[in-house]
């Protein structure tokens, strides 16, 4: 697959990336992340491995998009994801159309 790092054009194959990472400690993770085998490698790190570009040339969201693509897991740092709001489909709906439910 064809993508753009840093604005370096870069060809990566899911295997190839595998390959790369396979024997790399993966670093503590503090933000986002990515599934590699059993392993969670931040974002970054797996960018400067498969680029052998300095990781302040490109955003962790470049590295993402990029391993989203071909079809890794990828997840937001740990602790950011927003809590999940209940609503019924009634809540929902009015939510939506800037109402409030009817009570009855």
């Amino acid at each position: 697959m064809r993508c753009v790092i840093a604005r370096f054009p870069f060809d990566l194959v899911k295997s190839e990336v595998v390959a790369k990472m396979k024997g790399v400690k993966p670093e503590p993770v503090t933000g986002e992340y990515v599934i590699i085998g059993r392993h969670h490698y931040p974002v970054k790190q797996v960018g400067e491995v498969i680029t052998r570009q300095d990781r302040r040339d490109f955003s962790a969201g470049e590295v993402t998009r990029a391993l989203t693509r071909l079809g890794f897991t990828c997840r937001p740092a740990p602790g950011t994801e927003p809590a999940p709001i209940e609503r019924n489909a009634v809540e929902t709906a009015a939510a939506q159309l800037g109402g409030a439910p009817e009570q009855g």
